[in-house]
């Protein structure tokens, strides 16, 4: 069980690759099923009634991790797989660019305005680029889905709740120059979610990486044997 900021960082290690929360249809571990023992969403505590009291230690712990791991360099954590937020062992990350890595579109004013200035909130975007909340927060989720952008850091702001920071990846992590070939990179990531797993379709894999349905077809086909069964093609871990 997870209990503290070192732990987690042990874990994510461990597995590589993670969701923050459990996700029905991603085949991945996720850091909440560590702390918690289960994905049961016992998230607060309530009265009887249902009247809300406060959040669980559980739930607290895990939020706090969110943005201490990435701040202390212990882990990258961002919106980077399955649209939700992922956690990824800084030793797997080149692997992830490599394989899905896309770059920015030329003139992205918020790519512009963080490799100019540092890390940036969300208002401290829109006051750099003038673009609306809404403009920021689109680009944002697009940049770290394309593992360009990530999280960096909680700042202080008015009121209960700190605004998060985004990074440039490739700074922040200090990714290396030249990455592994982007069909290595597959190979290895599918490897790694295989074992994790046991057994996986290739809807499952395109579910946890996004890939498309016949790429995953194929690479899963390159290092594994598949079986037939009721309707489906299943690979299984060696």
């Amino acid at each position: 069980m997870v209990r503290s900021l070192a732990a987690a960082a042990r874990w994510i290690d461990g597995v590589g690759l993670a969701l923050l929360f459990p996700k029905a249809d991603v085949v991945l571990p996720s850091l909440w099923e560590a702390i918690n023992g289960s994905p049961e969403q016992n998230w607060s505590v309530r009265e009887d009634d249902g009247t809300f009291v406060g959040w669980t230690k559980e739930l607290a712990l895990l939020w706090s991790l969110k943005d201490e791991l990435p701040e202390q360099g212990l882990a990258c954590v961002g919106r980077h797989l399955a649209r939700v937020a992922t956690c990824v062992s800084p030793q797997l990350l080149p692997t992830l660019v490599a394989a899905n890595g896309e770059p920015a579109d030329d003139g992205e004013p918020v790519v512009e305005a963080i490799a100019a200035l540092g890390p940036l909130t969300g208002p401290q975007l829109r006051e750099a680029t003038g673009l609306t909340k809404k403009e920021v927060d689109r680009s944002v989720a697009s940049l770290h889905h394309r593992l360009v952008l990530t999280s960096s850091h909680l700042v202080d702001q008015d009121g209960p709740w700190g605004a998060l920071a985004h990074d440039l990846l490739a700074r922040k992590w200090r990714l290396p120059k030249k990455l592994p070939p982007r069909a290595d990179a597959r190979r290895e990531l599918a490897s790694l979610v295989l074992a994790q797993a046991g057994e996986l379709t290739a809807a499952d894999l395109r579910g946890a990486l996004g890939w498309r349905l016949r790429e995953a077809r194929e690479v899963l086909d390159g290092m594994a044997e598949g079986r037939d069964e009721a309707g489906f093609r299943i690979w299984t871990a060696p």
